[in-house]
């Protein structure tokens, strides 16, 4: 009897052993697949305001691509073309307070956060894309990046500068041309004085209300590049298409700060690296976007005009210097442009 209670009490034993050591074992294994399955995703919502064939889109969907493939699919990227987000303003606003992620933005709606960035509606600031991409690429570049942060805002880059002209129900050879001409512009201070300057008048409007008003001639035309030119369709309202050239407008991939803030050192790494590479992708594509547009305006009947700019310069001259006076340390960021421009 006693061999027998001896036995069973091995017995026993023996099984509560290998329980203990199977729900270990257990234990291991869920705790491995927990530790799996719960790497934490990264979801992030970039918003634009152009439409899905533009160059902001092809590098913001470049840029969500880069960053899934580097990231292992932990940092993941949605893309939102044509203001689904809101407007600009509204989104920067957004990205500042740390309720929205990313945005691609002119430089224009940055001017009410930061008054130095209205160095670049100075008329004829640069001379043409390739030149202000340069810069921008540069020190110059990096300077006002710099100056984001203190915004709640990081600058991942810059893309590509757009060359606005102007489109018309009649033709710009010279500087006369746009005596009493209404166009509709930004209501950037630097637009409207640039194009008063040249005796046009600049008239407030929606861009959406531009197609209908130059149609039923209330203006008689409004400045945008060329690729926003066939895009929005004013091709089918315009005769000329006139390349003044006298603004080139920056755009940037901005991210929350707080949002880049709550990322690691590699993950930050991660959208630093693939932002650089798919910026240079949307500047590539800006280039070739250009040149067919100008090429389909040309199928359309619509006349591509190539006036002397000096005369349009020159005339420029006096709201130049006017807008320096505006901007803080005007002169001096001008002239840092300046000399970037000749390396």
């Amino acid at each position: 009897m006693k061999m027998y209670k001896k036995l069973c009490s091995i017995l026993i034993g023996s099984v509560l052993m290998l329980g203990t050591v199977l729900t270990g074992c257990s234990n291991i294994t869920n705790g491995a697949e927990s530790g799996k399955n719960s790497t934490k995703v990264v979801n992030f919502k970039l918003g634009h305001t152009l439409a899905p064939d533009s160059h902001y889109n092809v590098m913001a969907k470049e840029f969500a691509k880069l960053v899934e493939k580097k990231s292992k699919g932990t940092i993941k990227i949605t893309v939102f073309p044509q203001s689904q987000l809101g407007g600009e303003v509204k989104m920067i606003q957004g990205v500042r307070s740390g309720s929205m992620d990313m945005v691609v933005t002119a430089q224009a709606p940055l001017e009410n956060t930061i008054k130095e960035y209205s160095i670049f509606d100075v008329p004829y600031l640069f001379d043409s894309i390739d030149q202000a991409n340069k810069v921008l690429a540069g020190e110059v570049g990096k300077k006002y990046l710099d100056m984001l942060p203190q915004h709640g805002l990081v600058g991942l880059g810059f893309l590509s500068v757009a060359e606005r002209n102007v489109f018309s129900s009649k033709p710009i050879h010279k500087v006369t041309d746009m005596h009493k001409f209404k166009v509709r512009v930004m209501q950037a201070p630097g637009y409207v004085k640039a194009y008063e300057s040249l005796g046009a008048q600049p008239t407030p409007m929606a861009y959406s209300e531009v197609y209908l008003s130059l149609q039923q001639g209330v203006v008689d035309g409004g400045d945008t590049s060329p690729d926003q030119f066939v895009m929005d369709k004013f091709v089918e309202v315009s005769k000329y298409y006139n390349k003044t050239k006298v603004h080139y407008l920056p755009a940037l991939l901005i991210m929350s700060k707080k949002k880049m803030d709550a990322l690691t050192p590699e993950q930050q790494k991660i959208i630093q690296e693939s932002s650089k590479e798919a910026l240079q992708v949307g500047i590539d594509y800006y280039k070739k976007a250009y040149d067919e547009a100008i090429k389909t305006s040309k199928q359309k009947g619509v006349k591509i005009i190539e006036p002397d700019l000096s005369e349009f310069k020159k005339a420029t001259e006096k709201a130049q210097n006017d807008l320096l006076t505006e901007i803080p340390n005007g002169k001096k960021l001008f002239d840092e442009i300046q000399s970037a421009k000749s390396k």
